[in-house]
């Protein structure tokens, strides 16, 4: 099976409402953890890794 027939085979389409939704549920989650003391040494050491970010 080739990449392009793989892509197509678990291609699915949603709705836009949907996908709004669901961002609206996942961005403060987001937010939570990256404002608490794991998420902010996630980070920290995420920039290390990528200093072209910081």
């Amino acid at each position: 099976m080739t990449n392009e027939e793989n892509t197509a085979r678990t291609s699915v389409e949603l709705p836009e409402e949907l996908l709004i939704s669901f961002a609206k549920f996942l961005a403060p989650e987001i937010v939570k953890f990256y404002q608490s003391d794991e998420g902010k040494e996630y980070y920290a050491q995420w920039l290390k890794k990528h200093p072209e970010y910081s």
